[in-house]
């Protein structure tokens, strides 16, 4: 006798529901696994920059910033506003700073014994 969440007890929604959503994961961390893509989503952490303000923290050039940033744009977790000729980003919800607190967390942060 199965247990109440095994998988041969889920409906067919719910392996397509499940489905769904282990594309929809793959895809977002597919997005944020590219070093540059995860520096952008790190300095945007902190607050909207603008695409020179990225250039020059990332010491990339525009061509290369504005790559990541499209990718970053279609998976939905960077939204650009512009004012005049600048375009700014900044994340569009909270996904990317709960992942980018993880890594942190994971790889950044100071060692606590020293």
């Amino acid at each position: 006798m199965g247990n109440p969440g095994s998988d041969t007890e889920m409906s067919q929604a719910d392996r397509d529901r499940m489905a769904e959503n282990a594309a929809r994961a793959s895809n977002f961390l597919k997005a944020i696994s590219h070093e540059g893509r995860l520096m952008i989503l790190c300095h945007l952490s902190a607050g909207e920059k603008s695409v020179t303000e990225l250039e020059e923290l990332l010491s990339a050039r525009q061509a290369a910033v504005s790559q990541q940033l499209s990718r970053l744009r279609l998976e939905g977790l960077v939204t650009p506003r512009r004012d005049g000729k600048t375009i700014y980003y900044r994340l569009a919800d909270d996904r990317p700073q709960k992942i980018m607190e993880v890594v942190y967390d994971m790889f950044c942060k100071p060692d606590s014994d020293g």
